[in-house]
């Protein structure tokens, strides 16, 4: 749910970036952090558990320009991998505009992403969301390394119903706008349709 701060004339939306443990989420803020104009975004903070964190920085992407007279400035937030940390995945979900699935591609860690898929659309149902109407985009990550999945498989196991997809390298930076721009354009879509 997107928030509107009148004062400043921004509408506040937020990303959750989403999926299994070590899986290129922070990787993926820390590119597009290292890329934003200093006087376009805030802190980046990180939250660290014993074996993962959490991160956040929001962002005011200039060239997408105002809805109704208003700047748009995107939250991106990180989610712990671990399930043990449910909780935590949870609370960062609340008020989510938009959600990026970041998908391993090797081989090893198909399971991992098909569970955090699952546990996704559990926590999401949890607090009232449907993942078939929000704004959702997949990346598939570590396009690099070796024993990888078919784009093919990953597609018919983790994208069934074909929302925009993206193969990526997040330590290079394939993919990462292209993925940030899909959610935040399909976001902008719906702030228009006035969701």
């Amino acid at each position: 749910m997107s928030f509107i701060n009148y004062a400043s004339r921004e509408i506040n939306c937020k990303i959750v970036y989403y999926g299994p443990g070590l899986c290129g989420k922070t990787t993926n803020l820390h590119f597009i952090y290292s890329k934003t104009a200093p006087e376009a975004k805030g802190k980046m903070i990180s939250l660290a558990t014993e074996t993962e964190r959490t991160l956040f920085f929001d962002f005011l992407p200039l060239a997408l320009g105002e809805i109704k007279g208003f700047k748009t400035r995107f939250h991106l937030y990180t989610v712990p991998g671990q399930v043990f940390y449910d909780a935590s995945r949870k609370l960062i979900l609340k008020g989510v505009d938009g959600v990026v699935f970041v998908a391993d591609s090797q081989e090893e860690r198909m399971d991992a992403n098909i569970e955090s898929l699952d546990n996704l659309e559990y926590n999401l149902r949890e607090q009232g969301y449907d993942l078939k109407k929000l704004p959702f985009v997949v990346q598939y990550n570590k396009r690099d390394l070796p024993s990888l999945v078919s784009i093919d498989e990953m597609r018919r196991e983790l994208n069934p119903s074909g929302v925009p997809e993206f193969e990526a390298c997040a330590t290079t930076g394939e993919g990462v706008f292209e993925t940030l721009k899909a959610v935040a354009k399909l976001i902008l879509i719906d702030l228009k349709k006035g969701k």
